[in-house]
């Protein structure tokens, strides 16, 4: 357990410093995920290693939105005068997301027609 909190912790401390050296363009703690991803893909890290520590994180995971939900109630004055732009743009991102899906899926979907085709 420890060396999975070393190890995610070195990861989301290297996204924070690679963050900072790119003036804050991308969260440091999605760099971090990044990286550890990659890690993990490459078998640079083994992910035994990191399984349990992960586990229990994921497994506690309401924690994480406690200091999120009191932030939203202490910003809901700011929310409300905006709500009408934050419907707006969940609406269109939404929008896009599913068209961009849908995309990328019809094309996966072709690929695999044409390898089943020629076998």
């Amino acid at each position: 357990m420890i060396k999975g909190s070393f190890f995610i912790l070195l990861f989301y401390f290297l996204g924070e410093f690679v963050s900072i050296l790119i003036n804050g363009f991308i969260p440091g703690s999605v760099i971090g995920m990044i990286l550890l991803f990659l890690s993990l893909f490459f078998k640079i890290i083994n992910p035994e290693s990191v399984k349990n520590t992960a586990t229990v994180i994921t497994k506690n995971m309401a924690l994480f939105f406690v200091p999120v939900a009191v932030g939203l109630m202490a910003y809901a004055g700011l929310l409300t005068e905006s709500l009408m732009a934050i419907v707006f743009a969940i609406g269109i991102s939404t929008i896009l997301t599913i068209i961009t899906v849908a995309l990328i899926q019809e094309r996966f979907e072709k690929q695999r027609n044409k390898v089943d085709i020629k076998k």
